[in-house]
């Protein structure tokens, strides 16, 4: 009896650690059957190049659900950050020129906004003691009206010679890979070793736990939760720096789904829903399978793309679905 209860623990843990790398691995088999050219070097880049974005976005998202919170506003919040990083490069470029310098003003107003945005949504709901999920669908709907007010109900669009020289930070490879898949690998790396490794990490699972034994242990919980929004934003500002050459502009419709693609590839990496627990790897994982999904039915035509997303949100409601009543 003493042997067999830990080695059912070591299965268990193990099938919650691989279970996202065995789907994977599983889809990277159909989709190599289905189309060989799946497994094409330049596919493959594509894939964890598009992932990386979201993939950014998704590891901040970690930290906020792992705390038992959740953010809805980070696709708003990407569209009104790049909008607000195009118009400052465009303003800047004036009286800096087509320069480094403009670009870097461009960049510390963008991790400026993010921060701030997440430092506000942490003291409204700590401070405010209003619900993430309002707090968060009330400032969706601000920043994406924002923006819209910004662009005059048009698109704000980046100056041609800048985007020009910025275009590398997103087009440019170092050592045969893109750009975009470093980045996104060192802000998993940083991730990972904040939960892991960390204090501010053991905090935000204790307080996803339980949070009032949190209060009660003497973890401050309300700057650990203001912390964990700052890092969505820094999340979302630093995913904005890296594609707002990709994305070349900013209007009212860009954005839309970011936050249901950011919230599957933290759920499907095996973060509990209900906070307490979760792995920066496992969201990595999360993120490239959500990807690979529509990477498959867009090289495959098996249903239309249409209806990638419906795809998609079954596979997030599935997963959360046997997710329930795991944290107990």
């Amino acid at each position: 009896m003493t042997v067999s209860t830990p080695v059912k623990t070591l299965r268990k843990f193990n099938l919650a650690s691989f279970g996202p790398l065995i789907g994977l691995f599983i889809l990277m088999v159909l989709g190599t059957l289905l189309n060989p050219d799946f497994l094409s070097s330049t596919n493959l880049s594509n894939i964890v190049s598009r992932t990386s974005f979201i993939g950014i976005i998704a590891i901040g998202a970690t930290f906020v659900i792992i705390s038992g919170g959740i953010d809805l506003s980070v696709g708003a919040m990407a569209a009104l950050v790049a909008g607000v990083v195009i118009l400052t490069l465009n303003a800047v470029v004036s009286s800096l020129g087509v320069s480094g310098v403009s670009i870097l003003v461009g960049i510390l107003a963008a991790l400026l906004m993010g921060a701030l945005f997440g430092f506000l949504h942490g003291m409204l709901i700590t401070k405010g003691r209003v619900e993430p999920f309002i707090v968060t669908l009330g400032t969706l709907g601000i920043y994406r009206s924002a923006l819209t007010f910004l662009a005059d109900g048009g698109t704000i669009s980046l100056n041609l010679e800048l985007g020009d020289l910025y275009g590398p930070v997103f087009y440019g490879t170092l050592l045969g890979i893109p750009n975009p898949i470093w980045v996104f690998l060192g802000v998993a790396l940083v991730g990972g070793l904040l939960l892991n490794r960390t204090v501010f990490g053991r905090y935000v699972q204790a307080i996803g736990s339980s949070e009032q034994v949190a209060r009660y242990s003497a973890i401050p919980v309300d700057r650990i939760k203001i912390l964990t929004y700052m890092l969505q934003g820094i999340c979302v500002a630093i995913a904005t720096i890296v594609y707002v050459p990709q994305l070349g502009s900013s209007n009212s419709t860009t954005g839309l789904g970011w936050e249901l693609s950011a919230i599957a590839a933290v759920i499907i990496g095996g973060t509990a829903l209900k906070g307490g627990s979760g792995r920066i790897f496992g969201t990595v994982v999360g993120a490239i399978l959500f990807e690979t999904i529509g990477n498959i039915l867009n090289l495959t035509n098996i249903i239309s793309n249409y209806l990638n997303g419906a795809v998609q949100g079954v596979i997030l409601v599935a997963v959360a679905f046997l997710q329930r009543g795991s944290k107990k």
